[in-house]
């Protein structure tokens, strides 16, 4: 089985395709941007640099956005599938996954944090065609990942049931069930935290293709897990919550070995070189954080207001919470849009910006976000027609569909504006500028979201709907500062 997991990926990882594919930004010579153009590029003339198309453009875009496309979209039905699963069990089931989610993504601060500064220093690297600085960085990630995924799975499974008390569980079925869950989840944290800063250290180089395949099979092999432990088929025993969460555990690891066999085979420009060893190289270490620290206070933000967010959800009740979760679980699956473009944007900006040319970086992000804009139109329609069908995906309950179809009106109409943040924020990491994204965080996630949650819920009792037009607001302000953001153009001078 090793043996064809390693054929498999060594298939593609044997590709070079810094030396078969010629991107657009091959065609123009380094260092004909002018770095201290900021916005005057944009703002005085749309030309494209000389001997560059928009099918050029569009070519690289595409080609790195397609495959993260495919496995974020695939994963995230995934998810779908775990909680439609997980819901035949009963509303407390899904709210007992829901509460795990949020203390979850807490932990997994600090290592996300630092995976993007490692993206934008590889992508930098990459651009400057420098390797040897390329797989510096891979391996000083790996030894932070390691040593902040450690700490982060002691704290998470020792204070899981505070945990899950604190976020709100209602009853003590729910209490118990989403205790185990989140243990569980952090039995496996570091295989996770390992896996993500690979993947983080691919995109970089632009190659998206090789986590699509290996998170595709480990998600596949969770789906499998998920029908044996949690029903407890074909002699295995029935588990329930917590079969579901030990499924993703092993698919999990599924995903590690087969990242792990990637970049042990690499190729000239990332390559996991073990002999090299992981002795601490601080100025690199120095690097990574000076790009991560905001990311860090900006993830804190982030997850301080989403919990915030969601225990004020949380208080209007089991039913509505579960409603809750089936719409934000819906919502996710659009995110991927968004996000899949976002990983274009963030390569192809940190590339540009190795080679010195900025001009090139304003292209790919300008064309970037007009191809998400359209695939969010798309997104937005299905919504708007099959809302009601794709709720009853999730339950039976009539009640639970009959909101979440009118709560899925919101989310289609957001989608324009969110994938248009996704992708510029994805763009102003590429090139090192994440103290913006954190202030604008800051501002839509801890005060705006959770402030218009509390006076819609508590003072104005307009119950769940008001939760979400919080959730659209924040949506529209932060679309709105990040593009105002992007359009200043200092992103294109930051030096990292």
């Amino acid at each position: 089985m090793n043996i064809k997991i390693s054929n498999l990926i060594t298939r593609y990882r044997r590709r070079k395709p810094q030396k078969e594919y010629r991107m657009a930004l091959d065609i123009v010579e380094p260092g004909d941007g002018d770095p201290n153009s900021f916005g005057l590029y944009e703002r005085v003339s749309r030309k494209l640099p000389e001997g560059v198309t928009s099918k050029m453009l569009y070519t690289d875009i595409v080609r790195i956005a397609w495959p993260a496309f495919m496995e974020f979209v695939l994963t995230q039905i995934v998810s779908m599938v775990d909680m439609m699963m997980v819901g035949r069990l009963g509303p407390w089931a899904i709210a007992a996954v829901g509460l795990t989610n949020q203390p979850k993504f807490l932990l997994m601060t600090m290592f996300m944090a630092m995976n993007v500064g490692a993206t934008a220093l590889i992508a930098r690297h990459k651009g400057e065609g420098d390797y040897k600085r390329t797989n510096l960085v891979l391996r000083q990630a790996l030894l932070l990942t390691f040593v902040l995924s450690a700490i982060s799975s002691v704290i998470g499974f020792t204070f899981a049931k505070p945990m899950i008390r604190f976020m709100g569980a209602a009853d003590e079925q729910t209490l118990i069930a989403g205790t185990q869950y989140l243990q569980i989840q952090m039995a496996g944290f570091v295989v996770l935290a390992l896996t993500s800063t690979i993947t983080a250290a691919l995109r970089g180089i632009g190659d998206s293709r090789t986590a699509m395949i290996y998170n595709l099979t480990a998600n596949l092999v969770n789906v499998v897990f998920n029908y044996v432990l949690i029903y407890g088929h074909f002699g295995f025993p029935r588990l329930e919550v917590a079969g579901a969460s030990l499924a993703t555990v092993i698919g999990q690891c599924t995903a590690f070995v087969m990242a792990l066999i990637a970049v042990l085979k690499g190729n000239q420009f990332l390559q996991l070189r073990i002999k090299e060893g992981f002795k601490p190289h601080w100025e690199t270490i120095k690097r990574i954080f000076r790009i991560g620290i905001p990311s860090v206070f900006e993830q804190l933000i982030m997850r301080v207001g989403m919990i915030t967010y969601a225990k004020t959800v949380a208080s209007l009740g089991t039913l509505a919470f579960a409603t809750h979760n089936v719409c934000m679980n819906i919502q996710a699956m659009s995110f991927m849009n968004g996000q899949a473009f976002a990983v274009s944007a963030t390569s192809l900006v940190g590339q540009s910006l190795g080679r010195k040319r900025p001009d090139m970086a304003q292209s790919y992000s300008r064309y970037t976000r007009r191809i998400g804009m359209m695939v969010s139109l798309l997104l937005a329609m299905t919504f708007i027609l099959f809302g009601k069908n794709i709720v009853r995906l999730y339950t039976d309950n009539l009640d639970v569909i009959e909101q979440g179809a009118k709560i899925l009106m919101l989310v289609a109409f957001i989608q324009p504006f969110q994938s248009s943040q996704f992708i510029l924020s994805g763009a102003l990491r590429g090139a090192g500028d994440t103290r913006a994204i954190a202030v604008v965080i800051f501002i839509t996630v801890l005060l705006v979201r959770p402030g218009i949650a509390m006076l819609a819920i508590y003072v104005l009792k307009t119950g769940l709907e008001g939760a979400w037009v919080a959730l659209a607001a924040d949506q529209l302000l932060r679309s709105l500062l990040v593009l105002l953001r992007f359009n200043s153009g200092k992103w294109k001078s930051i030096k990292v």
